[in-house]
C-alpha cells in the first residue's frame, strides 16, 4: 500500500472539512451582520417616518375640526383617507394610537422593531384612538358626537 497517496488523501479531506466548517460559520455570521442589521435600521427609520406622517395628518385634522382651534361650529365630522407603505423591508407592520401617561403617541411596530412618535400637543384636548396596518387605504375620522 502506498502511504504517500493515503497521506495526501487524508490531507485533502481534513483541509476540505475545515474549510467547509469555516464557510458554514461565515454564512451564519454574514447573514446576521450584513443583512439583518441594516434591514432593522432601515425598518426603524421607516417606522419613524410613517409615525411622523400619521401624527401630522392627525394634527392637521385637529386644526380644521369643528370646535377645534380653527374655530367655527362645534358640530360636524371629517373623514380623511391616506395611504402608507404596504410593507417595510419586506415585512408588514402595525400602527396604533394610544395614550402613554398624559401623552398621545403613535406606535409603529413589527416584530422587535418599534417606534413611538408623540402627537404634538393635542393629547390634553382630544383623545386619539385606533389602529391600522400598512395594507390598503387608511382613514382618520373626527366626529363631534364621539364614537
Amino acid at each position: 500500500m502506498n502511504e504517500e497517496g493515503v497521506t495526501r488523501l487524508m490531507e485533502y479531506i481534513i483541509i476540505t472539512g475545515v474549510l467547509l466548517l469555516l464557510m458554514v460559520v461565515m454564512m451564519i455570521t454574514v447573514n446576521a451582520t450584513l443583512m439583518e442589521g441594516p434591514a432593522n435600521k432601515l425598518r426603524h427609520h421607516a417606522f419613524v417616518d410613517i409615525g411622523n406622517g400619521i401624527s401630522t395628518r392627525i394634527v392637521d385634522l385637529y386644526v380644521i375640526a369643528p370646535g377645534g382651534p380653527g374655530g367655527g361650529s362645534s358640530d360636524g365630522n371629517i373623514t380623511t383617507k391616506f395611504d402608507i407603505p404596504d410593507d417595510v423591508a419586506g415585512r408588514g407592520y402595525f400602527v396604533s394610537a394610544d395614550l402613554e401617561g398624559a401623552d398621545q403617541v403613535i406606535l409603529v411596530q413589527s416584530g422587535n422593531s418599534r417606534s413611538k412618535i408623540a402627537i404634538a400637543g393635542i393629547g390634553a384636548t382630544m383623545r386619539v384612538i385606533g389602529n391600522t396596518t400598512g395594507t390598503g387605504w387608511n382613514m382618520i375620522q373626527y366626529d363631534s358626537e364621539g364614537f
